[in-house]
């Protein structure tokens, strides 16, 4: 069964709260979501291996950590989960950044891609999906799958609020994708929002609602 890591750091709680806000504004909901985003993002790559290295300071040789050569990838599921890019992007200038579009089919409501590009090397790369809420877990399930096909092994998924039924739904379709997030709210409505979450993350970032 996936581990599901939910963040309790005062930073994250504290711009959580302004976030669900219904009066927050969009550029202060975008820079939140960004920031939220990064102080996330460090959390979820606590545990990258290292390895000793060799630094010449200007006094003397120390022996530093750095990242043991790992590639990461980050994936956003279209259009909200562009709202998490920068602020992982500002923490991991050198990271590569495919992006997956899912749009769900009216009759089947099943989640339907209509865009999708990664790496060339993605098979080689640790990633991280990301969307700032987990609501039924459908497309979040989808891009597991879609990545999956394309030899991604090692993927994590990243968001900021999530529903008990997308967890449960991830951690039974992809027991092997470990869940970060910020909050684990109480349940969804009948129109398939998170109770009480934040209304539509995608038409708050863009500011289209």
């Amino acid at each position: 069964m996936s581990k599901v890591h939910v963040f309790d750091h005062p930073l994250i709680q504290h711009k959580l709260s302004i976030l669900r806000d219904k009066d927050t504004c969009v550029k202060e909901f975008r820079e939140l979501t960004s920031e939220l985003a990064m102080l996330m993002c460090y959390e979820a790559t606590r545990n990258l291996p290292m390895e000793e290295v060799l630094v010449e300071t200007p006094v003397a040789v120390a022996k530093c950590l750095h990242i043991a050569g790992k590639k990461l990838a980050i994936v956003p599921i279209l259009r909200a989960g562009l709202g998490m890019v920068d602020g992982m992007v500002a923490l991991m200038p050198n990271v590569k950044v495919g992006h997956i579009g899912l749009y769900r089919d009216p009759k089947t409501l099943e989640p339907v891609k209509y865009y999708y590009k990664m790496p060339p090397d993605i098979q080689e790369r640790d990633v991280i999906i990301v969307d700032p809420m987990l609501a039924t877990g459908g497309s979040a399930d989808a891009a597991a799958q879609f990545l999956k096909e394309s030899g991604a092994r090692n993927i994590k998924l990243m968001c900021i609020i999530a529903a008990p039924e997308g967890v449960a739904r991830m951690q039974k379709s992809h027991p092997d994708v470990d869940i970060f997030i910020a909050a684990l709210d109480d349940c969804l409505n009948d129109h398939g929002y998170i109770v009480p979450g934040l209304g539509d993350a995608g038409d708050r970032v863009f500011g289209t609602k």
